[in-house]
């Protein structure tokens, strides 16, 4: 999964799309200008290659990429707050924001946000934050489930993150290699619960650049402690497993980028994510020649929206009654 640089793609950007290796492109709020622009960046990725899964970080609150035309999304914290006082409204909250998030996406021609944040609001972790629902994994649980189900109204699948928790720790994986020392029942307990309980609703799930240095001295997305044996074995999950950003300081551990992306998809990473150094992507579409299981190319292909009856353009979906119903709703709690 790559990155391209601005608003258009080039002509270097499309012989690299075509290579086959490639699986998605990720996009930033630097490819974003206005709606049409974003249309048109999306149609022409299509049109390299029609397979190719088009995916963007766009969850709410302080991580949203697309902002001037899209609807402004709420920090998932606030549907936990919602929650304190009334569950039910919470839920439906919850559910019309994975709806209006998934409409806008998919009607700019985008077909994947990694999304919900799973991981625990302990009030510790600065790149977690607000981006958490709640502390108690059973309410997390059940505002996902509800996100997640407003996602699949829409037609568009989950990705679960950080798996197995990333909020325990204060260090940002983005600048620093998070280490946390809790032991395996304790994180099992509470952090890992989410994605065990919603393990069979989620399309992706996205491993931490975290290290649980009782458990396993490698990140958990580099382990095969994690992501074979508890991910895909004691949780069942059959679903792409994404590696964070290899270019993130929390990666590093693995070695060069040839080196982690051999680590990563060696753990159990269907896909591995290279944002915002091209010259590395170069790099390894150049050095790197692993064995693509049928399995991982299985389970990227059916990332890919299923169609439905939502409208498929902006003008059409902003007077579409379910749509403009949702939007509200949101607009009311964000």
């Amino acid at each position: 999964m790559l990155d391209v640089a601005a608003h258009e793609i080039t002509a270097e950007e499309r012989e690299i799309l075509q290579h086959p290796l490639v699986g998605g492109v990720i996009l930033f709020a630097r490819n974003y200008a206005e709606p049409g622009q974003l249309r048109a960046l999306t149609g022409a990725i299509r049109a390299v290659r029609p397979g190719l899964v088009i995916s963007v970080d766009h969850e709410g609150g302080r991580v949203q990429r697309f902002r001037e035309g899209f609807t402004r999304l709420p920090a998932m914290r606030r549907f936990g707050e919602a929650w304190n006082t009334d569950p039910a409204a919470a839920k439906a909250a919850a559910r019309h924001a994975g709806f209006v998030l998934a409409a806008e996406l998919r009607a700019h021609g985008v077909d994947l946000s990694y999304a919900p944040v799973l991981d625990l609001d302990y009030a510790v972790s600065s790149v977690i934050g607000d981006r958490a629902f709640h502390r108690d994994p059973l309410v997390a649980t059940e505002l996902a489930r509800a996100l997640i189900a407003g996602l699949g109204d829409a037609g568009m699948g989950a990705v679960g993150k950080h798996f197995p928790g990333h909020g325990a720790v204060e260090a940002d994986s983005h600048v620093a290699i998070p280490v946390d020392g809790r032991g395996f029942e304790a994180v099992w307990a509470e952090d890992v619960q989410p994605f065990r309980l919603l393990a069979g609703e989620l399309a992706g799930v996205m491993p931490a650049h975290v290290i649980f240095e009782k458990i396993d001295p490698r990140p958990a997305g580099f382990s095969p402690f994690w992501l074979q044996e508890v991910l895909r074995g004691r949780l069942g999950f059959g679903g792409v497993i994404f590696s964070d950003d290899l270019t993130m300081e929390g990666a590093s551990v693995a070695g060069d980028i040839v080196d982690r992306a051999s680590a990563a998809h060696t753990a159990g990473c269907d896909m591995v994510l290279v944002c915002n150094r091209p010259d590395l992507a170069v790099q390894l579409l150049d050095r790197w020649h692993p064995a693509v299981a049928a399995g991982s190319a299985e389970r990227i292909a059916a990332l890919r929206p299923r169609q439905g009856n939502m409208p498929a353009d902006p003008a059409t979906l902003a007077g579409w009654a379910p749509y403009c119903q949702a939007r509200d709703s949101v607009l009311a709690l964000a």
